[in-house]
């Protein structure tokens, strides 16, 4: 299920029609339903698993990178980025991009991303940016919010749009 946030009014209209700031997925292993086999994390047999690639369109204008906050939506703890939140850089006035994939259970994350918080759970399963799924298959809701941001640099960078895809049940 995708749910959308209409970015700011003055910053979505162009010629009279408001764009659409969505995502979708770019692999056609996740289908927004089931987490794909192999894409859990290695507490649980994950087999090299990593975040899906996306494609995200109407981006509104003035964004300078797009964060990605992975949580599981089932266990509060880690809802709200608890499963990590990177950043991908985007060049100046790109309406659309497709975000590749990023390793989880790893610091070193592939160039154009940037770590904003690591995941909340390292005692739990392996230390990194980004930790799959990991509910041992008990049917937990996982989702990512991607969030367009103007200057990713900035200590609290300005949110001009926000989307929600659900990833699927492990």
């Amino acid at each position: 299920m995708n749910i959308t946030t209409p970015c700011a009014f003055a910053l979505c209209l162009w010629a009279g029609t408001a764009l659409a700031f969505e995502a979708s997925f770019a692999d056609p292993r996740w289908d927004g339903e089931t987490v794909p086999a192999g894409q859990q994390c290695q507490r649980f047999g994950g087999d090299h698993p990593g975040t899906p690639a996306l494609h995200v369109t109407g981006i509104p204008a003035g964004t300078g990178a797009l964060v990605l906050e992975f949580s599981d939506r089932s266990y509060p703890p880690m809802n709200d980025g608890g499963h990590g939140r990177i950043g991908w850089r985007i060049a100046p006035g790109s309406a659309e991009v497709t975000v590749p994939s990023a390793p989880g259970h790893s610091f070193e994350l592939p160039d154009g991303f940037f770590i904003v918080e690591a995941h909340r759970a390292p005692g739990y399963d392996t230390a990194g940016a980004y930790m799959p799924p990991c509910s041992g298959g008990k049917g937990n809701l996982y989702a990512v919010t991607v969030k367009a941001v103007r200057d990713p640099g900035a200590p609290e960078p300005a949110v001009l749009g926000e989307t929600v895809l659900d990833l699927g049940r492990y």
